[in-house]
């Protein structure tokens, strides 16, 4: 060591290395050299420090997994400085440090960098160089680190929803097996089952998160990751469709069963209905309301037919045959028995009730008696009695309207006694046929009258032909007989009348000699008077009304015309026997 004043320096250092201070030329700042440093020793030392840590965090994620979960605290060990930071300061450092000027001189005048700012260079360089090719393994190993936690955190997701629905969630489905009893019953466990599903949704929720997760992973993930991936996707998957598939199913099976339970409970109602309208007594009416209620019964006996809630019970135990696949190993055997006998019962019943067994139905949709087909038909053959009485009835009366009409024609028509003996003839023939149509008209009705008794006792009911149809017709037939045995006798009469007449007007010309017998022409002279008479006299009913064949005219006419008649026949006579008296004279 050589002590020398400040002013002796030159001696031992040429001037141009020495500051201005000591009297060189040299160009320096101290300041700027010193600030420099400090950054330099401070990069160095957080660069050092810095890869000691990244060289740590990156040398453990290259172990094992069970290193790795021992490791655990130093994989989640984060660096003390920020990489970016260290790399930036070390970048801007290396820039300066390769300036042939430093920015902080006066006067800017150019010198050379100082030797250790020239060493300094390279350690920069290779400081740098490690910081990146360490934190770019730092970053791979986040990234890592981040896609594993990631990785980690869906598989905890997936196990919590698998487990909720293998578990609380398939257990609420165990527990859910029974069909009800009726509809309520069954409405009760539809709402319980919506509840269920609700639940069920919030998971199914999580699992379209999920598996939207798992895909995109599956598209940006290495190879390594792709099986894992698989199976985490496969296994949600499989248990979520199998819940969501047996959550359809019951679903299904108990919509089948509000179904069943409907249609029972409507065809109970109707059978109900048919059993009060059978066990209601009809009241004869009328034969239109009689018509209207047999239709009615029709029409609810054809309604009540089994043949949709057969339907609907087979769909139902078919559905209850496939539950046992989806039991999870649980024994239904007992809880699908006692569905499909609630089920048989049900249909068993109804059939019973609608044909010939009368018994007690132990069911909440019914606990009248029994109902059978044996009733509806003696039902309808009731009515159909009913119908054919009223009928009975309507035609008797029709035919005591037919016979009055008859009888009216008797009166008011049959009134001409014809102009001879052959005419007249023809008339009493039309007039006995006419006879016979009237005492066919009172045969069948006294036959539907007959036919009403019969079914009023069938029926049991007052009998209805004894009030008013049966007098009337007895009497409207009773005035027939006297009219008709009325005209009968005048006809009669008038074929005497005509005969004898024709014959002496026959005889006269050709045999004078048989028109001697004044007997023959006081016969036919009395026969005649007697029609005259009769004529005149009118037809008393058996109640003493009396009724005229034809108008006042009309008999006035037919006595014209036997008058005339009888002065053709005396003229006639009359003339003759003058001619057979001169003949005898002379």
């Amino acid at each position: 060591v050589i002590l020398v004043s400040a002013n002796k320096l030159t001696r031992y250092i040429e001037p141009c290395q020495l500051t201005e201070d000591f009297g060189g030329s040299l160009t320096y700042d101290h300041m700027d050299w010193l600030n420099k440093r400090l950054v330099f020793e401070k990069f160095t030392k957080e660069s050092t420090s810095l890869l000691d840590e990244l060289a740590l965090i990156n040398n453990g994620s290259d172990k094992g997994n069970q290193q790795e979960k021992e490791r655990s605290v130093d994989l989640n060990f984060l660096p003390s400085v920020d990489p970016e930071t260290v790399l930036q300061t070390g970048h801007e450092l290396l820039s300066e440090l390769q300036q042939r000027r430093f920015n902080g001189s006066d006067g800017g005048v150019s010198w050379s960098p100082m030797d250790d700012e020239l060493l300094a260079q390279p350690q920069v360089m290779k400081l740098l160089d490690s910081l990146r090719e360490q934190y770019t393994r730092y970053q791979e190993v986040c990234r890592q680190r981040s896609k594993r936690t990631q990785l980690e955190e869906i598989q905890q997701k997936v196990m919590q929803v698998v487990n909720w629905l293998e578990g609380p969630g398939s257990e609420q489905l165990r527990a859910q097996w029974g069909i009800g009893d009726s509809i309520r019953a069954s409405q009760a466990l539809q709402q319980k089952h919506e509840e269920i599903e609700s639940q069920h949704s919030e998971w199914f929720a999580v699992y379209v998160e999920l598996n939207q997760q798992i895909a995109a992973l599956l598209n940006a993930g290495d190879e390594e990751d792709l099986v894992e991936l698989k199976s985490l996707q496969q296994q949600l998957s499989d248990v979520c469709y199998r819940q969501a598939s047996q959550l359809e199913f019951r679903q299904n099976l108990l919509q089948a069963a509000l179904e069943f339970h409907g249609v029972a409970q409507d065809l109970s109602q109707q059978l109900d209905g048919l059993l009060g309208m059978l066990c209601v007594d009809v009241a004869p009416a009328d034969g239109a309301s009689i018509q209207q209620t047999l239709k009615l019964l029709e029409e609810k006996l054809k309604s009540v037919g089994l043949q949709g809630l057969r339907e609907k019970g087979q769909g139902l135990l078919d559905q209850i045959s496939n539950q046992a696949s989806w039991a999870y190993g649980k024994d239904v055997t007992i809880e699908n028995k006692e569905n499909v006998d609630h089920i048989q019962g049900v249909m068993e019943d109804m059939q019973l009730r609608k044909q010939r067994q009368s018994l007690t139905v132990h069911n909440p949709y019914y606990t009248q008696k029994g109902l059978c087909e044996d009733m509806v038909d003696v039902r309808r053959l009731k009515m159909l009695q009913m119908v054919q009485l009223f009928k009975c009835e309507e035609d008797a009366a029709q035919a005591v309207e037919w016979l009055s009409e008859l009888l009216d024609a008797l009166l008011k028509t049959h009134i001409r006694l014809g102009d001879d003996a052959q005419e007249t003839k023809v008339l009493l023939e039309k007039h006995r046929k006419f006879v016979d149509v009237a005492q066919s008209t009172y045969d069948y009705g006294r036959q539907l009258l007959q036919a009403t008794v019969v079914l009023c006792q069938s029926l049991r009911c007052t009998s209805r032909s004894s009030g008013d149809t049966l007098p009337r017709l007895n009497r409207v037939w009773k005035q027939f007989t006297i009219a008709s045995e009325e005209r009968v006798h005048r006809l009669e009469m008038a074929i005497a009348f005509h005969s004898n007449a024709e014959k002496i007007l026959q005889d006269c010309p050709e045999e004078p000699e048989a028109i001697n017998d004044e007997e023959q022409f006081d016969e036919i002279e009395a026969v005649g008077k007697s029609l005259l008479d009769r004529l005149t006299v009118p037809v008393v009913y058996p109640d003493g009304t009396e009724q005229y064949f034809g108008s006042p005219s009309d008999m006035a006419s037919t006595a014209e015309h036997i008058r005339d008649r009888m002065k053709l026949v005396l003229v006639t006579s009359l003339s003759f026997r003058t001619f057979s008296t001169i003949i005898a004279f002379q």
